[in-house]
């Protein structure tokens, strides 16, 4: 059965982009293009993994992932931060927050499918 992927961020041409690659890596893919949306979907459909961005409107991934860490339900889904915000205090906050991982774009797409395959791996 395909792993599937929940990516939440609101450029439409990078998910677009995104999202072709994943497919062709055999994952299903479902998006969220805002943080309320996103937290409600990722609750509804419990994702194997999910691609969050950190800047998105109605609540920002730090807010959705902390969400998610605390419900029960969500909690045990790896979340991979994907963003642009690259300070050391952006990492700091995104672990903080519940965070497996933490990527900042621009990324390499061989290096994101790695690391994808290691939080689906454990």
């Amino acid at each position: 059965m395909a792993r599937t992927i929940f990516i939440a961020d609101d450029e439409a041409d990078f998910v677009s982009t995104l999202r072709s690659r994943l497919e062709f890596e055999g994952y299903v893919v479902t998006t969220a293009a805002d943080g309320k949306e996103a937290l409600q979907r990722i609750t509804d459909e419990k994702p194997d993994l999910i691609l969050l961005d950190i800047m998105m409107p109605t609540m920002n991934g730090y807010q959705v992932c902390r969400e998610l860490k605390v419900n029960a339900d969500t909690r045990p889904i790896p979340v991979l931060m994907l963003t642009a915000k690259s300070q050391e205090s952006d990492k700091f906050w995104g672990k903080e927050a519940g965070a497996d991982d933490y990527v900042t774009k621009p990324f390499d797409m061989e290096d994101l499918i790695e690391k994808i395959g290691g939080l689906l791996a454990d």
